[in-house]
């Protein structure tokens, strides 16, 4: 008998959110396809006082509607995955405080921000993009050897947004000179996506692949959530 998988999606939940819609649809998608059995449990950001709250989960999802109830919160938790190298994805908001998250604790970036929530901060990681993402689609190119190329299967893809802020281009160099490594661009050469190097699963991406899922297609990229996931319970 499979070992029932469990996934804490870190966010506060918003049914007027549609990722936040599309997202349960998406799990059940890639359960079904990859016969694995799964739970998942939606973690408010201000519960995530101490790794305590998602060392239970077999993979955290980060996932998008930012700013956060608690940016710590939501911090402690992608910390605590890719210290612990539990599989981990992460959405619009995930990947920005991902990016976050890495300047900070791995860079040693005490001062890293997000210009959200800290708009005069000096070393602002994720700034406001030249332009808007709300609601758009856009072609995404993969880099070859990644692991989301591997989970598309394809050079490239269109893939929908909704956010206004991304990778800030004065830091990207330095951000990027390690172990976080970018995984897809769009034309005009942007970062989309990153993944830790190093890590079984450690993904996040500016887009929002679950989207996917509300008109019935499984996202590549929640399958290998799964499949990470399955692999370490195993």
């Amino acid at each position: 008998m499979q070992t029932m998988l469990h996934v804490g999606l870190i966010g506060d939940r918003d049914d007027a959110v549609t990722a936040h819609r599309a997202i349960p649809v998406a799990l059940r998608l890639a359960g079904e396809a990859l016969s694995a059995p799964l739970s998942f449990e939606w973690v408010p950001t201000e519960e995530v006082t101490d790794a305590s709250r998602v060392a239970r989960y077999d993979a955290l999802w980060c996932v998008p509607a930012s700013p956060y109830r608690s940016m710590d919160g939501a911090l402690r938790a992608i910390r605590f995955a890719r210290e612990q190298r539990r599989p981990f994805l992460g959405t619009c908001g995930g990947f920005q405080h991902a990016v976050v998250e890495y300047a900070r604790h791995v860079l040693g970036w005490s001062d890293a921000e997000h210009a959200e929530t800290a708009p005069e901060a000096q070393r602002a990681v994720i700034a406001p993009l030249a332009c808007s993402l709300v609601e758009a689609t856009g072609k995404i190119r993969f880099n070859a050897g990644t692991r989301i190329a591997r989970a598309y299967g394809r050079p490239e893809a269109t893939e929908g947004y909704r956010c206004r802020y991304g990778l800030n281009p004065e830091f990207q160099a330095a951000l990027v000179s390690g172990p976080l490594r970018i995984g897809a661009e769009d034309d005009a050469g942007d970062v989309r996506a990153v993944e830790l190097d190093g890590h079984p699963f450690f993904v996040a991406t500016l887009f929002q692949p679950e989207r996917a899922a509300l008109a019935g297609r499984l996202p590549p990229l929640v399958a290998e959530l799964i499949r990470a996931c399955s692999s370490a319970a195993g």
